[in-house]
């Protein structure tokens, strides 16, 4: 099987809440998704996504994915999309960094693979476990009596997890997780997630003002030093995400003993081939994991849901359906939510189908036809 040409689609997708508010004032109303078709001489098609969480969360915006697979796919045409680790590695090779730029491209291949098996992607990525998986919702930050009302509206649709959004100022943050923990029954997690947000001295104060509280810490600071100096100084169970975006930062941080859950984003790693990789190395080192992405709709909610089912249950910390936060459906197939839980398709690949009277044409592909390549762009 030999790929025949890339196109990429563009397409908003606006939020249910409005808007969506972390860490220093960063907030997003609408978010600029791509959507990646990998076509093949088989007649096999295969789809990824890759959404960025602005421009201001990691190395990634979405302008740049568009423009970095650009770059990537003429080099890309007449390779097997099934050979997926030769394909990373000459992808890595054509392009140093930039992980978010491959990892839809790299997640279509799994989608064609999976067809091409007769097979979903769940179980080309190891198995299936249980019948379903946990979910937790974002909270947007808010007023802390806000907050505490949201988590517990979500609560009644059937969530137990809950990430609270903080990284402010520490009183104010102390006032959210008590206010939020107050609402949750034991059993409920609740995670304050600072996105990075604190100084080193912010993040202490907080740590040891809800010290009585159950409660996860996740990514106080901007570094790697500065979370394990908070971690080494706190009893409360410890998260790092921003930080970890490759297996030797996972070593280094079991090495360290920084953390008791680690975040694997799909696109932070460069796609569902890496984010494997890692997933099963945290499986090997007893490391709990959440796995999902850093935001997307229906094709990233399908790729999260095939990663995070065929995980043992127990290493599965959370999950995310980014879908059920957007408005816009781009996909039917995609796993839909219930009370708090969501399941991977059985269908081939990741089973899903787009929906092209969603994305509309093509901003720009690239394909061979009778042994003569061209681009397009829109």
């Amino acid at each position: 099987m030999k790929i025949t040409g890339i196109k990429i689609y563009q397409v908003d997708l606006p939020l249910h809440e409005g808007n969506y508010s972390w860490s220093e004032g960063k907030s997003v109303d609408v978010f600029d998704s791509t959507v990646v078709e990998v076509q093949t001489d088989s007649g096999i098609s295969g789809f990824g996504e890759v959404c960025p969480l602005g421009p201001v969360y990691l190395p990634a915006y979405a302008a740049g994915a568009r423009t970095g697979i650009q770059e990537l796919a003429p080099h890309l045409i007449g390779d097997d999309p099934t050979e997926l680790m030769a394909l990373n590695l000459k992808m890595d090779r054509l392009m140093k960094g930039h992980p978010y730029v491959k990892s839809a491209i790299d997640m279509a291949c799994w989608d064609i693979l999976g067809k091409a098996a007769e097979m979903p992607v769940s179980t080309l990525l190891g198995g299936r476990y249980g019948d379903d998986v946990v979910l937790y919702r974002a909270i947007s930050q808010r007023p802390a009596a806000e907050m505490a009302e949201n988590v517990a509206s979500y609560r009644a649709e059937g969530y137990r997890r809950f990430q609270l959004k903080v990284g402010g100022r520490a009183d104010d943050d102390i006032e959210r997780i008590r206010a939020t923990r107050a609402v949750l029954q034991p059993g409920d997690k609740l995670i304050a997630d600072a996105n990075t947000g604190w100084l080193m001295h912010e993040a202490m104060r907080v740590v040891n003002a809800v010290k009585d509280v159950d409660v996860y810490i996740e990514q106080p600071c901007a570094t790697y030093q500065q979370c394990l100096s908070i971690r080494q100084n706190t009893t409360l169970p410890f998260v790092l995400d921003e930080v970890i975006d490759s297996v030797d930062a996972i070593l280094k941080g079991v090495a360290d003993r920084a953390m008791d859950v680690v975040n694997i984003k799909i696109s932070k790693f460069g796609g569902l081939t890496k984010a494997r990789q890692a997933r099963d190395l945290c499986v090997s080192l007893g490391i709990a994991m959440t796995l999902e992405d850093s935001w997307g709709g229906d094709i990233i909610t399908a790729a999260i849901s095939h990663l995070a089912h065929s995980t043992p249950t127990e290493y599965l910390f959370t999950s995310t359906d980014f879908n059920s936060y957007v408005t816009q459906s781009i996909a039917d197939g995609a796993p839909q939510r219930v009370n708090g839980r969501m399941a991977a398709s059985t269908e081939p690949g990741l089973g899903i189908s787009p929906r092209f009277d969603v994305l509309g044409d093509p901003v720009w592909k690239y394909q061979t036809t009778c042994n003569k390549s061209y681009s397009l762009t829109t």
